[in-house]
């Protein structure tokens, strides 16, 4: 089969993770491998940096800092949460794909990567479709990214890893600091993580446990609706048998009535979504006014997805190798697929990457399994324990300057635009 000769166009969307960019430095360096692939672009800011035709050389860029975006945080491209909806705004969505199309033809771009989470891979098999449809031939490959770990069909998704990894960790050292501050009253701290509708990154932190008494000691999933009185009645038993309690609470915890804690109803974000402005708050309110204990909370917030510093080597690994396998599917003539991950054994752990169709993918949330959660909705089990521990295994060294991490920037070198600016 002769190979189908062009330029290549990658970009990021989305929240950033730890090893996104890790990803990228994949998809450039076996891009260089094929000579099929004739120019090597990013896109700046996601598909709306796209749309105003903002591309970037990504062959300038010298090898050190591909290299050396392995171990650099954030979206080393620029990220965005535009979303191209055909339900709400069909007009909207139309104009964009004739613009993006407009661009992807004046630049001859036949392969494109997608570096994202839910939303990123639905805009990705909206774009292999209407490539199809409108008769360019063009390879579209979904990379995977999330920290949230929600995406179906794969065993876990790159940035998963490296999140719990520092979370944990930091559980960990709060944990020391609270229970060295004796109180005759004793005391509670909420540790507030991400994770609106799925619990993976709480449920993550049940790795900080090497015995019964260590914290967290209470860890709230969206998935559990929250029992109030039977959480009330767990810290209090747990103050009164170690003098503290540490709880982890995940952002998009939820009432018995299926309403968001940490909702604030009068904001919403791009996609609609009421704006999560402090589920710990609210708890720490029902605390201190339901039991009178000294309660205090931690918002990880950007801090828990742009740690590099404490990066899982696994997972950075795994990251580059999705990068590099979606180039190979595009070369070998795969279009409209998502690499995934898939977990070929368990001890010692193993990987491998494979395809799914995006329409399997986009927009749709995997959910923490409830048989891997305790019976009293508390605590994931030993089945979550042995899914999530390999993959934090590792560090991915980050060189240091003046004491600091030395992290990459790109110098940007714009392509000259052929298109008038977008309207």
């Amino acid at each position: 089969m002769a190979h189908l000769v062009g330029n290549l166009l990658v970009a990021q969307s989305g929240g950033p993770t730890v090893v996104i960019n890790a990803s990228i430095a994949g998809v450039i360096t076996e891009a260089g491998k094929h000579e099929c692939i004739e120019e090597i672009y990013g896109g700046m800011n996601g598909i709306l940096g796209i749309l105003n035709e903002d591309l970037i050389d990504l062959q300038d860029e010298k090898a050190s800092a591909i290299k050396g975006l392995r171990h650099t945080p954030a979206a080393a491209l620029g990220t965005c949460r535009y979303k191209i909806d055909f339900k709400k705004k069909p007009e909207q969505a139309g104009q964009d794909m004739d613009r993006l199309f407009e661009v992807f033809k004046a630049h001859n771009i036949r392969y494109f990567f997608y570096a994202g989470g839910n939303d990123s891979q639905d805009t990705a098999h909206k774009v292999h479709e209407q490539a199809q449809a409108r008769g360019w031939d063009m390879r579209v490959i979904g990379v995977p990214k999330t920290i949230d770990n929600d995406l179906p069909h794969t065993d876990h998704c790159p940035g998963y890893g490296s999140v719990i990894k520092y979370n944990s960790a930091t559980v960990m050292e709060v944990a020391f600091d609270v229970s060295s501050m004796a109180t005759d009253d004793g005391s509670c701290c909420l540790i507030e993580v991400m994770g609106r509708a799925a619990g993976w990154i709480a449920a993550g932190t049940v790795l900080a446990k090497r015995s019964e008494n260590d914290a967290p000691h209470i860890i709230l999933l969206p998935e559990i609706p929250l029992d109030e009185a039977a959480f009330l009645n767990k810290v209090k038993a747990t103050v009164a048998q170690l003098g503290y309690c540490v709880v982890v609470v995940g952002e998009g915890v939820k009432n018995q009535q299926g309403e968001e804690l940490g909702a604030d109803k009068t904001r919403t974000d791009a996609f609609g979504h009421a704006v999560l402005s402090g589920a710990a708050e609210a708890l720490k309110e029902l605390i201190q006014g339901k039991l009178d204990l000294k309660t205090r909370t931690v918002k990880l917030g950007y801090a828990q997805r742009s740690a590099a510093h404490y990066g899982s080597k696994l997972d950075a690994d795994e990251a580059y190798a999705c990068g590099e396998a979606a180039v190979r599917a595009a070369i070998d003539g795969k279009s409209g697929f998502m690499v995934k991950l898939v977990r070929t054994a368990r001890e010692p752990y193993r990987f491998d990457t494979g395809l799914q169709p995006l329409g399997d993918i986009a927009n749709v949330e995997h959910l923490v399994p409830r048989d891997w959660i305790s019976d009293d909705g508390f605590m994931p089990n030993e089945k979550f324990v042995q899914y999530a521990r390999p993959l934090i295994q590792g560090e991915n060294p980050v060189p240091h300057e003046d004491g600091l991490p030395k992290y990459v920037v790109l110098d940007k070198n714009m392509v000259e635009k052929q298109l008038p600016p977008r309207a």
